[in-house]
This record gives structure tokens, C-alpha cells and sequence, in this order.
């Protein structure tokens, strides 16, 4: 297993788009559709001016797991891909390193709808999967961001939970939560 993802031949090319890790210089890029209102509804922070977001993209933690999706030399989204451990019980912990990942996703407003975010989380899965060598990879929204658990059905992962009001939004108060997720064996299988 791969874990450090220097090891992967980046940019990684799809049909129409390109995936690469963030830079620094990513930061404008990425401010100028992450501060719109349509996309802060759904994204953990809600920036109020551009030097607090550059500040947080900049985070080392935050862009080391941040890669970029371009189409065309254009920014038109960003990836979460935070690999970590799974929980195990301490005489085999060393096997639950780092065979994991929990995936987040970005889509420019202007580039939505064109299925350029199903194209990069599907190809960020099979990264998981075959570059990686990953065994579970998950992702969670609220209940309420139709447009993400759609997007999670289509590439492919299932529904595992359905929480209720354990998730607190900014503006909407206490929301039900999905969790959905994709085995390496689940990824194989539908080849």
C-alpha cells in the first residue's frame, strides 16, 4: 500500500478533466467559487473574506489533502482525500494504518451539472483503490445536500447510515447525516 501520495503519477488525466495536488498558488483559484453562498451552504467553513480563506487553504494539515480538478488549465473543483486508520483493537492495530480514506468534494457553481464531479470522485476512488492499494474509502454529508449523495450513488458507493440530528448546520439547525462508503473488493466486483 501506497501512503504517501507522492507516489502517484500526478496530474492524473480523465476524458475531460485533471487531477493534481493543491499548491499554494491554488488559493485564489479555489476562493473564487468556495466563498459563493450556493456552495458555503454545504462546506465546513464559511469563509468571510479572502485572506481568513487563504490562511485555511494554506494549513498544511488542510493542503496536504486537498487536490485540484481542472478542465482545460481551468480550476473547476477541488478533492478531500484524508487518508487515515481504521479503528481496531490493539493487538492488530499496525494492520488498520493508514488503510482507509474519507473523500470530499467541491464543485465550481458555473461548472456544474456537466459531471465533472462524478468523473473526479470516480477517478479519486480508483486512485484509492489501485494506487493507493486503500481497503474502505468513506464520505458523509448532510441529508438535506441532495446533490452530494447523488453523487455518491452514482459513483458507485452504498448508503451505510443515516443518522438523525447529529449533524449541526450553520443556518439550518440540527440535521440528519448520511454515510456512505465503498469496499476495495465492492470496486473490483463491479469492473
Amino acid at each position: 500500500m501506497i501512503q504517501d501520495l507522492s507516489a502517484v503519477a500526478w496530474p492524473v488525466r480523465t476524458a475531460r478533466l485533471s487531477i493534481r495536488p493543491a499548491t499554494a498558488d491554488d488559493a485564489d483559484a479555489t476562493w473564487a467559487f468556495r466563498r459563493l453562498p450556493e456552495v458555503c451552504e454545504w462546506v465546513t467553513h464559511f469563509p468571510t473574506d479572502r485572506d481568513a480563506y487563504a490562511a485555511l487553504f494554506l494549513d498544511p494539515g488542510r493542503l496536504s489533502k486537498t487536490l485540484i480538478i481542472e478542465r482545460d488549465g481551468a480550476v473547476v473543483g477541488d478533492l478531500m482525500l484524508a487518508i487515515g486508520d481504521a479503528w481496531a483493537q490493539a493487538e492488530v492495530v499496525e494492520r488498520a494504518a493508514n488503510v482507509q480514506a474519507e473523500l470530499g468534494w467541491t464543485v465550481d457553481p458555473a461548472h456544474a451539472g456537466q459531471g465533472y464531479g462524478a468523473e473526479a470522485v470516480g477517478e479519486l476512488l480508483r486512485i484509492c483503490f489501485e494506487d493507493l492499494g486503500l481497503r474502505r474509502v468513506i464520505a458523509l454529508c448532510f441529508a438535506d445536500n441532495e446533490a452530494s449523495w447523488r453523487l455518491m450513488e452514482r459513483v458507485g458507493m452504498r448508503r451505510e447510515e443515516h443518522t438523525v440530528r447529529d449533524s449541526l448546520h450553520r443556518s439550518r439547525g440540527w440535521l440528519d447525516g448520511y454515510g456512505y462508503a465503498l469496499l476495495a473488493e465492492e470496486w473490483r466486483n463491479r469492473a
